[in-house]
């Protein structure tokens, strides 16, 4: 992985590990304040992690699909808890990862998946002809 590819996987580590680090924060100080919007932040987290760990393993079997549903699954859920954060703003008391389209995070969050969807989208890993198998 070269260029703008590497960027993308270190912005994925950087949202995993921030987003990680939040959720660590709010869950063990706070929980009871908020204990939805901080069980969102730990999933986006998860996720993150996931879609890093898929970007940089796409070339491998199986984990091409994983970051598709990974970063599929955060634009999704970038996209809902943005709409509900504003629609229903008695659910969201505090901030979630993905509060607000993310604005917390200068709406990287929104942006993000995006660009992803693009390079897996523009990056497909050759199909090798069955019963070809690699060693690496």
């Amino acid at each position: 992985m070269t260029g703008i590819g590497r960027v993308l996987v270190i912005v994925y580590a950087v949202m995993a590990l921030a987003a990680t680090g939040r959720s660590f924060v709010q869950i063990v100080r706070r929980f009871d304040e908020a204990p939805l919007a901080y069980s969102l932040s730990a999933l986006a987290a998860v996720v993150y992690i996931i879609a890093t760990l898929g970007l940089v393993l796409a070339g491998r079997r199986g984990w091409y699909t994983i970051a598709w549903v990974a970063i599929v699954f955060e634009l999704v859920g970038v996209l809902v808890v943005g709409t509900l954060s504003l629609t229903h703003p008695e659910l969201f008391q505090h901030d979630s990862v993905w509060s607000v389209f993310g604005r917390g995070y200068l709406f990287i969050p929104l942006v993000l998946p995006m660009f992803g969807i693009w390079w897996l989208r523009t990056h497909r890993p050759a199909v090798r002809p069955a019963g070809v198998e690699v060693v690496a």
